[in-house]
């Protein structure tokens, strides 16, 4: 049986494309990139893992996922050319696929870059990031993947409800969801919870009637 993998690699030898993969926290999309990366190497082709220094959960090159899987990476910043940085790692090696970390995280001249590499040097990029912030506001990145991106494959999760989780919440020192703060603050299952639509506009709204965060229900 041929898996998405396989389709997308065995695809990605005719036409390179741009591919966003998106999701709430805690879905499994850097275990779906290394499985991606894996899967291209044992096939004897070459890939180049990115992601952005700002995420400093693990080494800067080092991707992992939380079930203990990972990959060699090259990390970057924000003022970056991502474009530059892979047609100097195609001359000396030739790539097969690049695959990025953390879009959300990408500038809109970064995801730009994306696109160039598909249409200037014919390679294929996969990338993976959340979709919302904490607030339910687009980060840059993900806005920009999702308007330039070839194609969109959602990753689901879970909410503690059993519905599917397409928002995620942000926790303060207590335990308790938040509504405000600066959009990026690096963290996992510690700090972070992904939930349903319902759950969230629930939460959201009882911040704004008492000022504080407080425990989910259903």
């Amino acid at each position: 049986m041929v898996t998405l993998i396989e389709t997308i690699i065995f695809s990605s030898l005719k036409m390179a494309k741009l591919y966003f993969y998106y999701s709430a926290m805690n879905a499994g999309k850097t275990t779906t990139l290394l499985q991606s990366a894996y899967n291209y190497r044992e096939r004897g082709m070459n890939t180049l893992v990115l992601k952005p220094k700002v995420d400093d959960r693990h080494a800067a090159i080092n991707v992992r996922s939380r079930i203990g899987l990972e990959s060699d990476a090259v990390s970057f910043e924000a003022e970056d050319d991502l474009f530059a940085l892979t047609e100097k790692t195609d001359q000396h090696t030739k790539l097969s696929c690049v695959l990025l970390d953390e879009a959300q995280f990408l500038t809109k001249d970064q995801v730009f870059s994306l696109c160039e590499i598909v249409d200037e040097l014919g390679i294929p990029v996969l990338a993976y990031g959340l979709r919302t912030d904490f607030r339910g506001e687009l980060f840059e990145g993900s806005l920009n993947l999702l308007a330039w991106a070839d194609e969109l494959v959602e990753i689901k999760t879970i909410c503690h409800c059993g519905k599917k989780a397409g928002m995620v919440l942000r926790l303060d020192e207590n335990g308790k969801p938040m509504s405000s703060g600066d959009q990026v603050k690096i963290g996992g299952n510690d700090i972070y919870v992904s939930v349903c639509r319902k759950h969230f506009k629930q939460q959201q709204a009882e911040n704004i009637l008492d000022g504080s965060g407080t425990n989910l229900s259903s």
